[in-house]
């Protein structure tokens, strides 16, 4: 939010560039944070106020969904397991920030130790790596509503006031049953990291798996080539157009891993709802309404950077979630946290009748 804003009274992680070693000064963390926050703006205008009682909705809601989470899905995570961030879009960016100095790790010492480049150019190289990540952690940082971070320390629980305020701003809706309803996906991510405690570590070793495969003279121009893909309206995000056949493997372990994780958010979310936020329905219809209706530009950068697919995640997650629990219940389909071997794979997630019957019999 701008000035009157939740500059001050939101809670910033601290302001670690994150990733001391000499792999990590490829990326220059530092002017990344400084042109994201730039390229994200501050966000609407607000009184005083208007801003503290945005902060203090969204950290109650966190706090109120933790016993909702649990009562509808059977999970049970302790409160106050992960910190709540209400933070402004700088903030959001300078935690994702220090999230990718983590998870880019591996990638970026198997590209250090491919040469030795001089001072000079590690420094120019650093900027435009730079700049690449501050435009991508921009343009999310004016979008994302929150995120459950479990690659820093415990895990952390990260609330964006003044986009939510942007958003419910705009779709018309009532505010508090609006901030109640994101707390509830949130909190519901951040459950399934701390109730189910192998899932960290699950997704980070596909993390490291991917980075194992990485082969640092292809990115450059696989880069080039996706874009230009991509702008013609071809393929799919970055990720997808620069991967190797072993690669995509591990994308679509992590891809339905990822639609599990957020569809069942979604199911948490307009489940309770009903119970405790009179205008779930509305805001839903609205909600969805607005992620289909998008500009042109807006389109290139969702399909570069992977929303479309994270869309589909949320719809096919969701879809998934349903028919197992009203085949077998919600203990049934509980049976998903036992291990990493009952996770669905990218093809169980669209065909849920294979998962029931493999898992159950």
């Amino acid at each position: 939010m701008s000035k009157h804003s939740a500059d001050e009274p939101a809670d910033a992680p601290a302001s670690d560039s994150g990733g001391a070693s000499s792999a990590s000064s490829m990326v220059d963390w530092e002017y990344a944070v400084r042109l994201g926050t730039r390229f994200a703006g501050e966000g609407p205008v607000v009184t005083r106020s208007e801003a503290d009682d945005a902060v203090a909705q969204l950290r109650a809601g966190a706090e109120r969904s933790t016993g909702l989470v649990r009562d509808f899905t059977g999970l049970t995570a302790e409160a106050r397991t992960a910190p709540i961030l209400v933070v402004d879009r700088g903030g959001w960016i300078q935690a994702n920030a220090e999230s990718f100095a983590v998870l880019l790790e591996p990638i970026m010492e198997k590209v250090a130790g491919t040469k030795a480049p001089s001072r000079t150019a590690r420094m120019v190289g650093g900027r435009i790596a730079g700049t690449e990540l501050g435009v991508l952690l921009g343009f999310m940082g004016s979008r994302v509503l929150g995120q459950f971070d479990p690659f820093t320390g415990d895990g952390r629980l990260l609330l964006v006031a003044p986009n939510v305020v942007h958003i419910e701003r705009e779709l018309k809706v009532d505010p508090s049953d609006f901030r109640l309803w994101v707390c509830l996906h949130e909190e519901t991510h951040r459950v399934q990291f701390t109730a189910v405690p192998w899932m960290r570590d699950h997704i980070r070793s596909q993390v490291d798996a991917l980075s194992a495969t990485f082969e640092p003279q292809r990115m450059l121009g696989d880069t080039l080539k996706g874009v230009s893909r991509a702008v013609r309206g071809e393929g799919g995000s970055l990720m997808e157009l620069m991967s190797t056949p072993d690669q995509r493997e591990i994308i679509d372990r992590v891809t339905g891993v990822m639609s599990l994780l957020e569809g069942h958010a979604d199911v948490v979310m307009d489940g309770v709802g009903p119970e405790v936020i009179p205008s779930v329905e509305a805001i839903r219809a609205k909600f969805s309404e607005r992620r289909a209706g998008v500009g042109v530009l807006d389109r290139v950068l969702r399909r570069l950077m992977g929303l479309d697919a994270k869309m589909a995640q949320y719809r096919d997650g969701a879809s998934f979630v349903r028919h197992v629990v009203d085949k077998v219940g919600m203990e049934g389909f509980n049976a998903v946290w036992n291990s990493a071997e009952e996770l669905p794979s990218k093809a169980e997630i669209h065909d849920p009748a294979a998962w029931v019957a493999r898992v159950h019999g």
